[in-house]
This record gives structure tokens, C-alpha cells and sequence, in this order.
């Protein structure tokens, strides 16, 4: 290729990407809305939780207030605990959990470790209300797992969070979302598994799974 060939490409590239970006720049321009999300990641591979705490960490980097709501992890030593644990002007969090329901094998103290994590999860979400606001940031981490088992009455979790306060946001995450948290959020990701080192014997890697 010679260089009359090379300058030719060039143009035509440049010419493309500034069609695209006048295209993208027009989109932007009808996008005028601000407003709290309802954020649900959910589906059979990892990383749900890990999305969540990364949208945490954004937030504290953008001086934003964060709650936090584990619901199963609570004997879990995670990482991003001990993390978010170094911002404590910033982030509240509330370990309600006391295990995978296979780790328990107590339904009635399941039951009673969701009610108490639901209600400090309304208590942040009501503080998010009002002109001094102290959360920016909710995050639900596995309610979708109490609300697949019944733990909680999933129309009193929903209209919970369709009356949230407009600026909050609220992440929820946990496979098998309910059909009702799908349609009432804004924005679902579902997580969908490849490939798992567990199936082939691989134990939970610190770092990675915790």
C-alpha cells in the first residue's frame, strides 16, 4: 500500500468517525432525564455483586453517599467490605445475612435475618428522602435470593421501591430476579455463564469470588 493509499484510508476513516460522532452527539442531545435508577443484575454468571460494588466504588469516587445491604453474605469475610469499611463518612453498611440457605438449614431464621435486612434497607432508603439526603447510593446485594424463596412479600418490596425518593438510586443483585423487579427497573443486566472454574474443580479464589 502506498502512502497516497495510507492518506486515502486515513480520510475516509476520519471521515466515518466524525459522521458517528455527529450521529452520537444528536442521540445525546434527546437524552434530557435525570433521575434515580432501579439497577438489577441478575442471571447465573458471576459477577452481580461485583457490578454492584464497582457502581459503589464510582459513586464514593464521585463523593456520592453509599448503604449497603448484604442479605446472604453476612460469614463471608469479602474484600469489598473490608474496602468500602475505609470510607466511613461515606458508607453505611448493614451485614444482615447469616448464610446460603443450605449453610443455615434453618427457614425460620432465614426469614427472620431477610425481615431485618429489609428493614434497614426501607430505613436507608427513607433517609435518602427530604433536602439533606444521606444516601445517594442503596445497594441490595442478594435480596433477589430472599425474594426467590418468599422470605420477604415481594408486592411490599416493589412498591418500596417504585416510591423510592427520585434522586436514589438503588442496585439490586442476586440471581433469578422476579418478572414485577424486571419490569419496575430501569436498567436489568443479566449475567450469563460461559465458562466456571468451579465446574472443574476449582474452590472460591480470594479476590475473586470474596
Amino acid at each position: 500500500m502506498t502512502d497516497r493509499d495510507d492518506d486515502e484510508a486515513n480520510r475516509r476513516a476520519n471521515e466515518k468517525a466524525r459522521k458517528r460522532k455527529a450521529a452520537r452527539e444528536k442521540i445525546l442531545a434527546t437524552k434530557t432525564i435525570e433521575k434515580g435508577l432501579l439497577i438489577v443484575h441478575t442471571g447465573k454468571g458471576k459477577g452481580k455483586s461485583t457490578a454492584a460494588f464497582g457502581l459503589a466504588a464510582r459513586a464514593i469516587g464521585n463523593g456520592m453517599r453509599v448503604g449497603v445491604v448484604q442479605f446472604v453474605k453476612g460469614k463471608w469475610e469479602t474484600g469489598e467490605r473490608v474496602v468500602l469499611e475505609r470510607f466511613p463518612e461515606q458508607v453505611t453498611i448493614r451485614v444482615m445475612g447469616e448464610g446460603f440457605t443450605w449453610d443455615t438449614q434453618d427457614r425460620a431464621r432465614d426469614i427472620r435475618a431477610a425481615e431485618a435486612g429489609w428493614a434497614a434497607a426501607r430505613e436507608m432508603i427513607e433517609a435518602a428522602r427530604g433536602p439533606a439526603p444521606r444516601y445517594d447510593l442503596v445497594v441490595l446485594d442478594e435480596l433477589n435470593i430472599v425474594l426467590r424463596y418468599d422470605y420477604l412479600p415481594l408486592d411490599q418490596v416493589l412498591a418500596v421501591l417504585r416510591d423510592r425518593p427520585p434522586a436514589l438510586h438503588v442496585a439490586v443483585t442476586g440471581r433469578n430476579a422476579k418478572p414485577a423487579l424486571i419490569e419496575l427497573a430501569d436498567l436489568v443486566t443479566e449475567m450469563t455463564e460461559i465458562k466456571h472454574p468451579f465446574r472443574a474443580g476449582v474452590k472460591a479464589q480470594k479476590g475473586i469470588e470474596f
